[in-house]
């Protein structure tokens, strides 16, 4: 009896040991997903909640916010930007410079506009064609500018997609008409279009609420945000029934990625998140203690990790490119209906985001003979593929040299600029 006494309580024990642990390990993965799987620029794979809480504090910082196109660079501003090139406790190396001029173009330093020139060029997209990351004077509109002596217009805007580069265009051609248009965005711009609040898709990103365009019986159809004053964003639970119904990404990628309880499957399904929280971590502990770790590059190491659990988003783009694409060309060819009534030459060009460059290097592009189907369909459209023209894009390991090494996300270097300034300048000019 004594002895059955003594298994019982130590089952007991056993089993209070093991439901200890559990909570012990669900709080633990709980305390980590707020700590590095929330927010902008946290892991990509897990979202905690519908509508965070946005404060003022947060709101002023949205100081491009737009009644019309959701956000837009203002006129004649001046930002720096800490682009993180450096370890903690290191002399800040690398501060970026944006400038915008009376028009809201990135300044063009290579060639003021003049109206005597005799080929005058705009262009528009997302921040590829703004071209983040970089100064003023490394943008391959500013590379382009020098080669043929003419201002080049940087309406490019960070995060837009081909649906907004377009409304922007339609705004802004009548105040700096040009010769040339190129609008210029990257594959994501698939995902973009079908966006009306980015946080449903790029998780974090809840100040960023825009218009798209939706296809009813094969025509165009303008979907507006109903947010026309910067306040509104406080409020956005409000406009659930509409965010909900218009963003494509609410059913089909947040949902599933929205964390429940055990949250400690939602930390540890992925194997690659163990390697970006220690990352990440380690990161913490050189930040707190102004030093760097010894032997290895935490921040990259992180970036390196936050790109390989890109790699799903990747392939839903994919996927879209296949359901979708019928919207993509709808966008192209008002771009091209456009172009035919003001009379100028419309040129597309696709750009390579770095999250995309391994797997397309291996697979593909992941828009496939998108670029065919679009010089087929508009014959007056110039189209360029600027990835194809770099060697570098077949080598999953020669392709990251194609982007600043550092920073917030990988853009194009102001080398890349410049040799995507001379693809431009061959392709349309020569």
């Amino acid at each position: 009896m004594v002895e059955t006494d003594g298994r019982r309580t130590r089952s007991w024990a056993t089993l209070g040991a093991a439901a200890g642990s559990a909570v012990g390990l669900e709080l633990l993965s709980r305390r980590l997903l707020r700590r590095y799987g929330e927010g902008l620029n946290s892991m990509p794979t897990v979202v905690l909640e519908e509508f965070p809480e946005i404060d003022r504090a947060l709101l002023e910082k949205l100081s491009s916010f737009d009644a019309e196109l959701g956000w837009c660079p203002q006129p004649e501003q001046t930002k720096q930007k800490d682009t993180g090139d450096h370890l903690p406790g290191e002399e800040v190396r690398t501060v970026v410079e944006y400038s915008t001029d009376e028009y809201g173009s990135r300044v063009c330093p290579a060639a003021d506009r003049d109206e005597s020139t005799d080929i005058s060029i705009s262009t528009y997209g997302d921040s590829y064609c703004f071209c983040r990351e970089v100064d003023d004077d490394e943008t391959f509109q500013h590379h382009l500018a020098e080669k043929l002596d003419t201002h080049v217009g940087n309406y490019g805007g960070g995060n837009y997609g081909l649906d907004q580069a377009l409304m922007r265009l339609q705004r802004q051609y009548p105040e700096d008409p040009t010769d040339y248009v190129i609008v210029l965005v990257t594959a994501s711009s698939i995902a973009r279009i079908l966006s009306v609040w980015k946080h449903y898709q790029e998780f974090g990103n809840v100040l960023a609420v825009k218009p798209r365009y939706r296809l009813d019986d094969g025509s165009l159809e303008r979907v507006e945000t109903p947010i026309t004053e910067r306040e509104d964003l406080l409020d956005l639970e409000s406009y659930a029934e509409f965010l909900r119904s218009h963003d494509y990404h609410y059913d089909h990628w947040f949902k599933p990625h929205l964390a429940r309880f055990p949250y400690a499957t939602d930390l540890l399904a992925p194997p690659e998140q163990l390697r970006y929280l220690a990352a990440a971590g380690l990161e913490d502990v050189e930040g707190r203690l102004g030093v760097s770790l010894p032997g290895i590059d935490t921040a990259r190491a992180k970036t390196r990790s936050g790109v390989r659990l890109e790699q799903p988003r990747v392939r839903y783009h994919e996927e879209l490119y296949d359901r979708k694409a019928d919207l993509f060309e709808a966008i192209v060819g008002e771009f091209v209906d456009y172009a035919d009534q003001e009379e100028f030459t419309p040129v597309f060009a696709m750009a390579g985001q770095l999250r995309y460059a391994a797997y397309e290097a291996t697979h593909g592009p992941i828009y496939g003979d998108l670029l065919d189907r679009l010089d087929e369909r508009y014959p007056i459209l110039e189209t360029i593929d600027i990835p194809r023209h770099f060697e570098e894009a077949d080598d999953p390991e020669a392709v990251e040299s194609l982007y600043v090494q550092r920073g917030e996300g990988g853009h194009y270097s102001s080398t890349t600029n410049e040799r995507i300034a001379d693809l431009l300048a061959a392709e349309l000019f020569d």
